[in-house]
């Protein structure tokens, strides 16, 4: 979609995404090798009760849930931030995450491009919010 297809106030709702234990091990080991992340005993006997999703992972599946939505397709030029990040809650290996992207603000810059901002928000099944963020991109008119 152009950016004058987009609306304040449109939303999108992702199709979700089934975390695995493999899944966080993986990511971790190789972006965030904390304990929390890595070591099962050890995380178990912590505030979270076991491993959990490093919030950079739960960053990165919500970017990725959002952009397999193909909502910008080809008209996504470049992003250029990324604002308000919350890691709400823990994300943790038997969740099933889902994004809500709801059109906070466009702005035209010139006759072939202009800004869209996305409040991100990232759900597990038990429809708790989990991670929000704004995320702006560069996209053609």
């Amino acid at each position: 979609m152009k950016l004058d297809e987009f609306s304040i106030g449109d939303i999108f709702e992702t199709k979700p995404y089934s975390l695995t234990e493999e899944d966080v091990k993986k990511f971790a080991s190789e972006f965030d090798p904390q304990y929390m992340h890595l070591d099962h005993e050890k995380a178990s006997q912590g505030m979270f009760q076991g491993i959990i999703a490093s919030g950079i992972h739960t960053l990165a599946l919500s970017f990725k849930l959002w952009v397999e939505e193909g909502k910008y397709g080809d008209d996504v030029i470049a992003g250029t931030k990324m604002e308000a990040v919350k890691f709400i809650k823990p994300v943790y290996p038997t969740d099933v995450l889902s994004v809500r992207a709801e059109v906070i603000n466009k702005k035209v810059l010139n006759d072939e491009q202009g800004l869209l901002t996305v409040l991100l928000s990232t759900f597990n099944d038990k429809n708790i919010k989990v991670y929000q963020a704004e995320l702006t991109a560069l996209i053609k008119r």
